[in-house]
């Protein structure tokens, strides 16, 4: 199983029958589906689990997805990948009514047929499990969470049979391939994971690893058969409705490409490297503010993403998914030099002095456009498993540029300072 905090141990006991429990012939058990919303953390969806007991008329949605960003050192433990969430549970209607009117967000209910004793068992674990010594968990975004663990309770009643039902089913689907179409219009938050998800991220998902995705999981349930009370085969799904419908677009069906995109944002920065360039050898001083500012801010933030890209996949719980992340050659720690380098030779006053630092800084600077050109062929190649050539497109024009704008500046104040004789 890929529940990641909780045991089989801990399972096995959250389902242990309590003592005194009714039969569950009185239950409907369903899953509530959530549909996108909003905010980057809505963009994938949810669900819970509702247990419905017909001789009370309660219905219980139990939600695994609960946070709050007022939590002690939630920006801390989100960084290393350790962030706390908890299971809840709340009335089924007023939930459906939340995301349905507050949040315009589609809700979607399947029955599911259970027998009795699994009905009973889902009621007796989600019970055990909202107690208060049970309901905190560390939060996977691919693998423990709101769905998976929907998921994993299912399967649990069901022998593992819901497992053994979608694992080994191919879907042609990764984690990078999901999270690229759900958080395509949003090109801070589309950027950054891309930065970010390495060579793991590019592995094939089965449909039990798809399941992490809400709607996904309530696609695959509609495939699946089970042994009813009988001992006949029957669909999962014993029924299924529609209980709102969102007036927003579809999810998107597949990945989008921004190669383009993203080798025009490269071409600017070229552009405004080889102008920053020019001016340097023929204005002056205005020239070397221009070359200065836009070389140094992009070396400083290829140092700062690159640093946190080699911690995030060495030292946090990330690196399940960061790890491995080629991507480390065109954003690295490199970079720090290349910006130490630059400022040194954009302040530097003697020209003496100016041209081995500009010559320094152009040395540095085609040492990172060569690892980028490396990267950029790395992740082009058949059988790597890591499809983030997109940012390359960016990278390899941008880092190229770079280079060469110092080499260019260096040779002419390398010139200049021949000519005029003096030294530092």
């Amino acid at each position: 199983m890929l529940i990641l905090d909780a045991s089989r141990a801990v399972l096995a006991q959250g389902l242990t029958p309590v003592p005194g429990a009714t039969p569950g012939d009185s239950l409907t058990i369903s899953v509530m589906t959530i549909g996108a919303g909003d905010e980057v953390w809505e963009r994938f969806g949810h669900n819970a689990l509702v247990v419905r007991d017909g001789r009370t008329g309660e219905a219980v949605a139990y939600n695994w997805g609960m946070f709050d960003f007022n939590q002690p050192n939630f920006l801390g433990r989100f960084l290393v990948g350790n962030t706390r969430y908890w299971m809840q549970g709340f009335d089924a209607g007023a939930l459906a009514e939340h995301y349905a009117r507050v949040e315009n967000r589609s809700v979607e209910m399947q029955d599911l047929a259970l027998t009795p004793a699994q009905r009973a068992a889902v009621r007796d674990f989600v019970e055990w499990n909202a107690r208060e010594e049970n309901r905190y968990y560390r939060y996977d975004y691919y693998r423990d969470n709101c769905s998976t663990r929907v998921r994993d309770v299912l399967d649990r009643v069901l022998g593992g049979g819901l497992r053994d039902a979608l694992a080994g089913v191919p879907t042609g689907t990764t984690y990078r391939s999901h999270t690229r179409r759900l958080t395509d219009g949003d090109p801070a938050t589309y950027t950054g994971i891309e930065l970010a998800l390495g060579r793991p991220a590019d592995v094939p998902l089965d449909a039990w690893e798809e399941s992490f995705l809400p709607v996904r999981m309530m696609m695959h349930l509609r495939g699946v058969r089970v042994r009813g009370a009988d001992g006949r085969a029957v669909p999962l799904v014993a029924s299924e409705r529609t209980v709102y419908a969102a007036d927003r677009p579809p999810e998107p069906a597949g990945p989008p490409s921004h190669v383009v995109a993203y080798g025009a944002a490269g071409a600017v920065l070229a552009l405004l490297f080889a102008v920053g360039a020019w001016l340097a050898t023929q204005a002056g001083g205005i020239g070397r503010v221009v070359l200065g500012v836009s070389a140094g801010a992009w070396t400083l933030v290829l140092g700062f993403f690159g640093t946190a890209l080699l911690l995030a996949g060495t030292v946090t719980k990330h690196a399940a998914y960061m790890g491995r992340n080629w991507n480390l050659l065109a954003a690295n720690t490199l970079a720090w030099v290349v910006f130490v380098l630059v400022v040194a030779a954009m302040t530097a006053r003697r020209p003496a002095r100016a041209a081995r630092w500009r010559a320094r800084a152009a040395g540095a600077a085609w040492a990172l456009a060569a690892m980028t050109v490396l990267g950029a062929i790395v992740v082009l190649l058949p059988g790597v498993g890591q499809r983030s050539g997109e940012l390359f497109a960016m990278f390899v024009p941008a880092n190229v540029a770079l280079a060469a704008a110092f080499a260019w500046v260096a040779r002419a104040s390398a010139a200049a300072s021949a000519i005029s004789g003096t030294d530092a």
